[in-house]
């Protein structure tokens, strides 16, 4: 009997994939939405101390918040910086204390200088000399009655934002924003948690496959 002769050589082909066969995620989906997660949640955590530092906080120590507007205070304080004055005796201040007074007594303007000296006045009580860190003079004598606050503590640019949502304008913007940072979140983590669901669909398949 004599051999079949061979004409040619056929190449298995590959199986095709089953079909509705779902596609492995790239690492390059995975890494990024990992990476969006991550700074998803810095971004809230950020927000949220930054709510805390400027609203709640003063708020409970009875603080006021308010914003650098001259360079009288430069560089410790440039315009833009958020100070946030509490409350103090004025008898409790010292020399090298920022605090804040009121240029007139019993009216809104105020001032956030350095003290630089001390007096004690005809009545007895003690009055005050303030000068700012970059100012050449001094500021007209203080008494007590206009001491306002000793600076507790200050965010550098913050004050902008302060002026921004300040009155009437804060009790819809500042919902607002935080409303919209954690609806952006939230879709943030039910993404990466599709994403992740995707995933054990497709190596799930690609095992019953093989």
């Amino acid at each position: 009997m004599t051999s079949p002769e061979i004409v040619g050589i056929l190449e298995p082909q590959a199986d095709p994939l089953p079909h509705g066969r779902p596609e492995a995620p790239t690492p390059e989906r995975g890494l990024w939405g990992s990476l969006g997660l991550a700074l998803s949640a810095a971004l809230l955590i950020l927000v949220i101390a930054l709510a805390m530092l400027v609203i709640v906080v003063p708020k409970i120590a009875g603080a006021t918040p308010m914003t650098v507007l001259t360079s009288s205070m430069e560089p410790g304080l440039p315009p833009g910086t958020l100070i946030i004055v509490k409350p103090i005796d004025p008898n409790r201040l010292q020399f090298g204390d920022v605090a804040t007074y009121q240029i007139e007594s019993g009216k809104p303007g105020v001032i956030t200088h350095r003290v630089v000296a001390i007096t004690l006045l005809a009545n007895g009580e003690r009055g005050f000399i303030f000068q700012g860190d970059n100012n050449s003079a001094q500021d007209a004598p203080v008494k007590s009655i206009q001491i306002q606050g000793k600076l507790w503590y200050s965010i550098p640019l913050l004050g902008w934002v302060n002026n921004a949502v300040n009155g009437a304008n804060r009790s819809w913007v500042t919902p607002l924003a935080a409303g919209g940072l954690f609806a952006y979140f939230a879709y943030t983590v039910l993404s990466a948690v599709s994403d992740a669901r995707k995933k054990r669909r497709a190596r799930a398949a690609a095992q019953s496959a093989v």
